[in-house]
């Protein structure tokens, strides 16, 4: 796979040339001082992935990205900066992984190993004639910076006036996040993998296991929840067919 290294910094691209370098399957084919020069590389050279630094002189990696985007195949994209405040600028920007400097060659490994998975993807996708879903993280920020919850780790969603709950599973501990996604924003971009229980609440399909009692009248059960979102009259009826598919 082709690898494009865009860079103000020299070190930062050497680092980077040193650990692909020490990768199977993966060829550095260019490198790129700013944004502007990017662009005329993934048009000369055609990568598979760029590994982008944000902040650059004459074009951003943000801007440079969403140029990106726009091509007729664009390249993934793999944003590597010292600055973990642009997260949710850089998955509005289609990007597939987020790492922070001095980028750990382990990471790296790992989020070109996702960008190669999600290339095949695309290619499957082109010849069925499939969309591609391209976010598999939310952005979520908190006092320590900007979180990213996949969407598999997610096991509900629950609304509570202006404010949704990411009822997540991680490290083997049930936790909750604040997202600004409201539940309908979620259901249009997930709703294949999304149930609806409630007005105010989702639940993650394959996470589902099954419907019992409470004072309320129905709760969903949930791996890894000790109780899960209460059931609506409404949604109960489609629940119980849904399950006896499932």
């Amino acid at each position: 796979m082709k690898v494009l290294v865009v860079d103000d910094e020299p070190l930062a691209r050497a680092r980077l040339l040193r650990q692909i370098d020490q990768l199977h399957d993966f060829e550095v084919v260019g490198e790129a001082e700013n944004g502007e020069v990017a662009l005329a590389m993934v048009d000369q050279h055609r990568p598979e992935v760029v590994l982008m630094d944000i902040r650059m002189p004459l074009m951003d990696g943000l801007e440079a990205a969403i140029n990106v985007a726009e091509m007729d195949e664009p390249p993934a994209v793999i944003f590597c900066t010292a600055y973990n405040d642009y997260a949710i600028e850089a998955f509005e920007a289609n990007a597939v992984g987020y790492l922070l400097k001095p980028v750990n060659r382990d990471k790296l490994a790992q989020a070109l190993a996702k960008a190669q998975k999600l290339n095949r993807v695309q290619l499957s996708a082109l010849a069925t004639d499939e969309p591609v879903v391209e976010r598999r993280h939310l952005t979520v920020k908190t006092a320590r910076g900007v979180e990213l919850v996949a969407i598999d780790e997610a096991r509900c969603f629950m609304a509570d006036h202006k404010y949704v709950t990411i009822v997540y599973h991680r490290d083997g501990q049930v936790q909750e996040l604040l997202t600004d996604d409201s539940l309908k924003e979620l259901e249009r971009e997930w709703g294949d993998q999304l149930v609806r229980l409630h007005r105010n609440a989702l639940v993650v399909r394959h996470h589902l296991k099954g419907i019992e009692r409470c004072e309320q009248g129905y709760r969903a059960t949930v791996n890894d929840l000790e109780e899960g979102p209460v059931i609506s009259r409404r949604h109960l009826p489609e629940l119980r067919k849904l399950l006896q598919q499932l």
